[in-house]
């Protein structure tokens, strides 16, 4: 049987255009979590202004060694012949965020306090975000006594007001930057636990873990090869979050004189020395006070961002 000449090349028209169809879905990259959690992540401009004052901050903070001694004085050094002629001189040119009562330049103080508060940011979340994830991986994986253990632990930490079980602690292992973030990560841990617990608990139960097990696999390749990755955005979110929360609490250390010890600069301690002076030079308070809530808030728009790009319900289609 012989069709026409026109419904043959309709035919041959379709067949070529679902070829080419074909060829194009199997040119296209793999999408992935983490490639597609990238692409919403640039696309949210607040997290992406968070980003780029963090980077800023520790830039200055680690570069700070290489020109602020030179270009704006020593930030904890203190010349008792000049002290008093440089003493709480108003911002200029020379010194942009003005001088402290011992003629200290503060932007050179706040440049280096920048320096202890991400540090003890960083350390301490890494400390809790480590016990955090032990604690809650034991408890979710193995259940049972295992479970009820570490969740009452972790409710026996949480009753007490966390920043009066911090300065408890402080107040028995002494002042210092090492026993700050060595405190504020010991007693964050519940927190990170509860949150790795919950993930893990919504995907143990999964067809993969259940094959990986019948394979022979064991209890740690099973967390570290499978669950854990698949645990880890609420995590990230969490943690970065964290860091923010981790330098309030060194502020509210410093500011009570139970954090780092003088002269090492801390904004905490900043605006301590500046409460004095509110009224006559208020920029020693309150330009400490804005590199904390800046700094701060970066550290929360980029959680907020991290969550919404790492949300896979909103995964394009």
């Amino acid at each position: 049987m012989q069709y026409p000449m026109s419904k043959m090349g309709d035919q041959a028209r379709a067949a070529a255009a679902e070829a080419h169809v074909v060829a194009d879905k199997s040119d296209k990259p793999t999408r992935t979590l983490w490639g597609d959690a990238l692409k919403r992540l640039k696309e949210n401009k607040l997290a992406m202004f968070a980003i780029v004052w963090i980077l800023f901050i520790v830039v200055i903070a680690v570069t700070a060694d290489l020109w602020v001694p030179q270009t704006l004085g020593n930030p904890t050094a203190s010349d008792t012949a000049t002290m008093a002629a440089n003493s709480r001189l108003a911002p200029s040119l020379e010194h942009p965020f003005g001088t402290d009562t011992l003629g200290r330049d503060v932007l050179s103080r706040v440049i280096y306090g920048a320096r202890i508060s991400l540090t003890v940011g960083i350390v301490a979340t890494g400390i809790s975000t480590a016990i955090g994830l032990v604690m809650g991986a034991i408890a979710a994986y193995y259940g049972g006594i295992w479970d009820t253990i570490i969740m009452r632990l972790a409710d026996t930490f949480l009753a007490f007001p966390y920043t009066l079980f911090v300065i408890a602690m402080i107040a028995v292992v002494g002042n210092g930057i090492q026993n700050v973030f060595i405190a504020i990560g010991i007693l964050g841990w519940p927190q990170i636990a509860r949150v790795f617990r919950s993930a893990i608990l919504s995907v143990k139960e999964s067809d993969y873990i259940d094959a990986a097990r019948s394979m022979g696999a064991s209890d740690l390749r099973i967390i570290a090869r499978h669950i854990f990755p698949n645990s880890v955005a609420s995590i990230v979110v969490y943690a970065t979050m964290n860091i923010g929360g981790a330098i309030l609490t060194e502020s509210a250390l410093s500011f009570l004189g139970m954090g780092v010890i003088p002269p090492d600069p801390s904004w905490g301690t900043l605006i301590q020395e500046g409460q004095k002076f509110l009224q006559t030079e208020p920029w020693l308070m309150i330009l400490p006070g804005l590199a904390i809530l800046t700094t701060v808030l970066a550290f929360t728009l980029l959680g907020d961002g991290l969550r919404d790009a790492l949300d896979v319900k909103m995964k394009d289609a």
